[in-house]
């Protein structure tokens, strides 16, 4: 195994074309073609490109100009909770293959492959069949290819983890030093692209995991001022996890938030599911949202995700801890938008039909129910799925309001 600093890619082109290598071998590699490689990857058709797009692409040009590329990977390490990265693989007659790579998936043969010392150590690392430790051929991206050679250059961006370009080609002997210094003259504008291409990716994940989408939306088509409001109809779902402070004074704090994303994982899946969208978590309460121009179907849906909850909950068992909820549904308006001071605003949902929802929900609590619905949500509903226990007397409302349990599927 080979370990080239990567500073040896700063050199001009002419000077390695011209300097180091014989003319039988520079005939082969044309300067012009090399420099419209990097035009490319640097122009408008390369940044309108997704990741398969631009590996793509790549691939076809490298291979056009003379080089024996058999597989091209793009590793993209990325910032998100569950996926540690992504490997883009393309090879001569076969479509791009996208991997995910999840964390806690990274294995012993990776540690141990060219790959991971270049991402670790920064420098190039050119690797053969041969390399006595190397277990670079056995990894999914590379295995059974019948690949000789293998150049991993490291993208090193400004900051973040440091991702890799890799190249690896069948012909014997490998890849000749001038075809080498033709990947190393291309790597700034392909770090280049791909930072852009991570950048995005983090950005639009981020804000989807850590605020949802639909505020990810608003916040990305511009709508970031303080006080922009929207007003819409919507499904609305409050759902509380019960007992929780006899629970948390109870049990150590770890345990505490264990408990609490096993809850968490039961409750945001089923709500995702059926169009719903998680728009606060307060403690241990979950806020959701059924957004729609279909009054029925987002009522519906918000009725599904409350069963599917409530029937995930019931299958849960842990011998320090039972884990319940209850849930309030109820239709109307709210007015969504930026709230806050100075530097630290937030996106929210007020309204009177939030402060409604809030105390049904406190119903659910006093009457022990698991699920109450307003008289609004259960008449938008497809058919009869709602029986009334009457009204009750909510605190801040003038007049009764009339609630509804599910009927029994």
């Amino acid at each position: 195994m080979t370990t080239v600093k990567t500073r040896q890619a700063a050199a001009s082109l002419s000077d390695l074309l011209d300097n180091e290598h014989p003319v039988s071998e520079r005939a082969a590699i044309s300067p012009a073609a090399i420099l419209a490689l990097i035009e490319w990857l640097s122009g408008d058709e390369a940044h309108a490109l997704d990741e398969a797009g631009l590996t793509f692409g790549l691939g076809r040009r490298l291979r056009s100009l003379g080089l024996p590329v058999d597989r091209l990977s793009l590793h993209l390490m990325t910032l998100h909770p569950e996926i540690l990265g992504r490997s883009v693989a393309w090879s001569p007659n076969e479509p791009v293959q996208i991997r995910d790579r999840e964390h806690g998936a990274i294995t012993q043969t990776f540690l141990h492959s060219a790959l991971w010392k270049a991402m670790n150590t920064r420098d190039i690392v050119i690797a053969g069949r041969d390399d006595d430790g190397d277990q670079w051929q056995q990894l999914d991206t590379f295995a059974g290819r019948d690949l000789v050679e293998l150049m991993i250059v490291p993208l090193c961006n400004a900051d973040g983890p440091v991702s890799a370009a890799s190249f690896a080609t069948k012909r014997p002997g490998g890849f000749t030093p001038p075809e080498r210094q033709v990947i190393q003259r291309i790597m700034p504008s392909l770090r280049n692209a791909c930072e852009l291409r991570t950048l995005r990716q983090v950005e639009l994940s981020l804000l989807d995991i850590y605020i949802g989408p639909m505020t990810a939306q608003r916040i990305l088509a511009g709508h970031i001022r303080k006080g922009e409001i929207e007003t819409m109809e919507a499904a609305l779902m409050l759902c509380d996890l019960r007992g929780f402070t006899e629970l948390s004074n109870r049990l150590p704090g770890e345990r505490v938030l264990e408990l609490l994303n096993v809850y968490f994982d039961a409750v945001v899946p089923a709500i995702a599911r059926e169009g719903g969208e998680v728009l606060k978590f307060m403690g241990d309460a979950v806020l959701a949202v059924f957004p729609g121009y279909d009054a029925t179907r987002s009522s519906d849906a918000a009725l599904a995700a409350a069963k599917a909850i409530l029937a995930r909950l019931e299958t849960l068992h842990f011998p320090d801890a039972r884990l319940q909820a209850g849930i309030a549904l109820h239709y109307g308006e709210v007015s969504y938008g930026n709230i806050g001071s100075g530097r630290r605003l937030d996106f929210t949902v007020i309204g009177p039909d939030v402060n409604l929802v809030s105390r049904i929900q406190g119903v659910c609590s006093d009457s022990g129910k698991p699920l109450l619905m307003s008289q609004d949500l259960a008449t938008m509903l497809s058919h009869q799925q709602g029986i009334s226990i009457g009204s009750r007397s909510l605190k801040g409302f003038d007049e009764e309001i009339e609630l509804f349990v599910p009927t029994v599927a």
